[in-house]
């Protein structure tokens, strides 16, 4: 989605200062148990995670016990299997519905959704990379993409990972080795990724025709943080023979307005 950055040139900014991320141990194990529970999608014993996170069991099991005091997971009392407790949907609801970019992107994918007969989303780019689904509308037509809110997808894939690698900073070599890591239905080769990349950059807004998905265009417009930095997009799938190229044009004219009102509600400073 855009914020766009200004043409004008703008005295070099000091590198940013580094962090120093103290590991806590416990606090690394548990994050991982939950994301471990969160992708398998069946009850799980106390060996199995501990085997398969590299932990010994008895401290994998003190863990289990605190998430399960805390609503966060829930154990089967006959199976002793692990499976996500109902205390993460009210933290996801935290997120969701806290008064930052899903609320503020809703009203703009709907009016898209409506609009242009896309699905439309707003997506947000996390550290790890990889981006995941904040908000989500659906257009009427018979055909639309089936996709869910808190749904995660590799950082290079489609429309949004052309504009993470424009905006990366990454040098080409460093991006070889995540476009070849990237899952595709029908995967373009490097040489026409990378001028997709250079193109996004230079234009502000990029497109994934049939590369993510077969018959499916998608395209993505970044918005930037009041630093700069992107930090979600705004993105509108639709077969692509109803998102010719002139359609495309059209589309993302309105997405960028779209994403520049979203910007400045999110990161206008007082």
């Amino acid at each position: 989605m855009p914020a766009l950055k200004s043409s004008t040139a703008k005295p070099a900014a000091k590198a940013p200062k580094v962090v120093r991320v103290r590991p806590v141990p416990a606090v690394s194990r548990s994050i991982a148990i939950l994301r471990f529970l969160g992708e398998a999608k069946q009850g799980l014993g106390v060996k199995a995670i501990a085997d398969q996170l590299g932990l010994v069991p008895s401290t994998c099991l003190h863990i289990l016990r605190v998430l399960v005091s805390e609503d966060l997971v829930k154990v089967d009392p006959d199976t002793k299997r692990y499976v996500l407790g109902s205390g993460m949907i009210s933290l996801a609801r935290s997120v969701l519905e806290g008064g930052g970019f899903a609320r503020l992107v809703q009203p703009a994918l709907d009016r898209l959704a409506s609009n242009w007969g896309v699905t439309a989303m707003g997506v947000e780019v996390t550290p790890r990379p990889t981006v995941i689904v904040l908000a989500l509308s659906k257009s009427n037509q018979p055909f639309r993409l089936h996709t869910d809110v808190g749904s995660q997808f590799s950082g290079y894939v489609s429309a949004t990972g052309r504009l993470i690698a424009a905006y990366s900073g990454e040098n080409w070599t460093q991006m070889r080795k995540k476009f070849n890591a990237t899952p595709w239905d029908k995967a373009p080769s490097f040489d026409i990724w990378k001028r997709d990349v250079e193109e996004a950059r230079a234009q502000g807004w990029a497109v994934d025709r049939d590369n993510f998905m077969g018959g499916l265009t998608v395209v993505a417009v970044p918005v930037f943080d009041a630093a700069g930095k992107l930090t979600h997009t705004l993105v509108a799938a639709g077969l692509s023979s109803q998102l010719d190229a002139a359609t495309v044009k059209d589309v993302v004219k309105t997405m960028r307005e779209e994403a520049r009102a979203v910007a400045n509600l999110m990161f206008a400073t007082a």
